[in-house]
């Protein structure tokens, strides 16, 4: 039914994927009352220059369920290895039961076209267990659900086999404050294993503070500095003001985009803006 409360399930591969790529639109959902969960498939213990093993997986545990607290949202961590994730049999019917028991009306996603192999077969789990979380002879230990979710994938740059092609983009200019605090929580990666991958560990300021004010011009931006987000509006410029209309969207200046899978249930123009009700 049109006014009943939507269940948002975000499957990334590693904790704080699904805040990086989901964060703001997960607020927005929250604050409207929706169910959102986050699910990361792996412990994340490989994703360290300096610890790793059960000490990284309980911390990076921590920080993400600390992360799901600032938006009053459920963080889940599954305990595959990070780096070492197999789009198997058994990881299959893992995710099958997940989905089944958070019954979502959507599922966003990375892309199978990623960098990194983990993030791939996310992907891929997510499409192969799309159909079979209907058919009541797969993990007949958990019911069956009687429709598909819609599913979408989340932004990235890659261009290969075909780039990132957007079917919506919602702005989330209110709610970065919350996105920059979710990722705050994820001291390890983005003060530290992250700092450390792109050479900017000398940057990263001492004090709390002053470290969500370098975070939040990483991502959001300002006049000096454009930020991951801010260059995804700028990007799908076009697509925002079909969506929202010309005032409202030019005006937005920090946006996530999503792609439809062709996978799950396809929504008719009336069940995506049902499914994403961000536009007036």
């Amino acid at each position: 039914m049109p006014n009943e409360p939507l269940r948002i399930l975000v499957i990334g591969a590693h904790p704080d994927d699904c805040d990086i790529k989901c964060g703001g639109v997960a607020a927005r959902y929250a604050d409207a009352g929706h169910a959102v969960c986050f699910l990361s498939v792996t412990n994340g213990d490989a994703g360290h220059h300096e610890v790793g093993g059960i000490e990284l997986a309980r911390r990076r545990r921590a920080e993400a369920e600390a992360a799901g607290r600032v938006i009053g949202i459920d963080y889940q961590v599954l305990d595959f290895h990070d780096a070492e994730l197999m789009p198997d049999l058994h990881t299959r019917k893992v995710i099958i039961r997940f989905i089944r028991n958070f019954n979502p009306d959507l599922v966003l996603t990375h892309r199978p076209n990623d960098y990194h192999p983990d993030h791939r077969y996310t992907s891929l789990l997510v499409q192969d267990a799309s159909y079979l979380i209907t058919v009541p002879n797969v993990c007949t230990d958990t019911p069956a659900m009687k429709a598909m979710p819609v599913i979408a994938y989340s932004e990235d740059s890659f261009k290969r086999p075909y780039p990132f092609t957007p079917d919506v983009a919602v702005g989330v200019d209110d709610v970065m404050d919350k996105k920059v605090e979710m990722l705050h929580q994820h001291t390890s990666q983005m003060y530290e294993w992250l700092a450390w991958l792109g050479d900017r560990l000398g940057e990263v300021p001492a004090d709390e503070e002053g470290r969500r004010a370098w975070l939040r011009k990483r991502f959001a931006g300002d006049q000096f500095f454009s930020g991951r987000f801010q260059r995804s509006a700028n990007r799908y410029r076009d697509l925002l003001v079909k969506l929202y209309g010309p005032d409202r969207g030019n005006a937005i200046q920090c946006a996530e985009a999503f792609e439809l899978c062709e996978y799950g249930r396809q929504p008719d123009e009336a069940e995506l803006r049902r499914l994403f009700p961000f536009f007036d």
